[in-house]
């Protein structure tokens, strides 16, 4: 029964993106406002989160910060229908490109450098893969964490890949392919925030509070000689589409200070997440993993 019914939520997936844009971003914020009622475990995350990352901030105002983002969210959701099934030229016209998306290939073709795009995790975070994919030259490589469910697994799969050149590596493996797709000139999508626990990490602020982070994102740039630029997209208003965030690459980065780097990444991704923040995440136990001795904060 449970595969059944994943097979009936992706045939709903696959009939929702034959509707017009405008209908589909309403019913989003429709289903938006039903699982903030009724998600309670992760409502009570977000609002966990929120708390965590703004204590001064009024109950109140961090309510509404959590009622937009699961509109946000459920918005995302119901999109995936378009990235996943849609023809590439329709979510290309919704794609609104704001900053240097040509940085990737002027960089290859220049001085052989490829480029890290830094994806923090905002509801947006597929349509910035699909920008990616449609909109600029350079062909792509990621890792992704595989699906319990096959058939979830299966489809999540295709849906990434069908838009472009792409290639994508299960984080269980080994890094040598990835690696390898990188130094050929693919340039690497990378997502630098959510916790994966302690492993190969280190425990840095995020607004104030010690997350676990991976180091990752240094130690690669260095070891591969990578020119870092963050991505980020934002869903926008009604029907008017996404607007995907090529921003200036990081200056000064990677140093020889993995865990400096790390810090000074963090902080960068609490600027990005003030500008939009009913669109980052909260959902997710960004504090899951604590450091020795310290309790769980959920």
């Amino acid at each position: 029964m449970k595969t059944l019914g994943v097979r009936l939520f992706l045939a709903l997936l696959w009939l929702l993106h034959f509707l017009p844009f405008s209908v589909l971003t309403a019913m989003g914020r429709g289903l938006g406002a039903l699982l903030y009622r009724v998600a309670g475990s992760r409502r009570r995350i977000a609002r966990r989160n929120l708390a965590l990352c703004f204590p001064t901030m009024p109950e109140q105002a961090r309510e509404a910060v959590v009622r937009e983002h699961f509109g946000w969210l459920a918005r995302s959701l119901l999109e995936r229908s378009l990235l996943w099934y849609a023809d590439g030229e329709r979510i290309k016209r919704l794609i609104h490109i704001e900053g240097d998306i040509d940085l990737a290939e002027r960089e290859f073709q220049a001085t052989g450098r490829p480029t890290m795009w830094l994806c923090p995790h905002f509801v947006g975070l597929d349509v910035a893969g699909a920008a990616i994919l449609l909109c600029q030259k350079r062909p792509g490589a990621s890792i992704y964490q595989s699906q319990s469910n096959p058939v979830v697994d299966a489809a999540m799969r295709r849906g990434r890949l069908r838009l472009g050149d792409a290639e994508i590596f299960p984080r269980s493996d080994s890094v040598k392919p990835l690696f390898r797709a990188v130094k050929q000139g693919r340039g690497f999508f990378n997502l630098p925030d959510m916790d994966f626990g302690a492993r190969d990490a280190a425990f840095v602020p995020f607004f104030g509070v010690p997350a676990a982070t991976l180091l990752a994102p240094s130690r690669l740039a260095r070891m591969l000689n990578m020119v870092v630029q963050p991505v980020i997209a934002e869903l926008l208003p009604g029907g008017e589409g996404y607007k995907v965030h090529f921003l200036a690459p990081l200056p000064d980065f990677p140093t020889d200070d993995t865990e400096g780097d790390t810090r000074r990444l963090n902080a960068y991704i609490e600027s990005e997440v003030l500008k939009r923040m009913p669109q980052y995440l909260w959902v997710h136990k960004r504090f899951k993993t604590r450091p020795p001795g310290e309790p769980s904060l959920y």
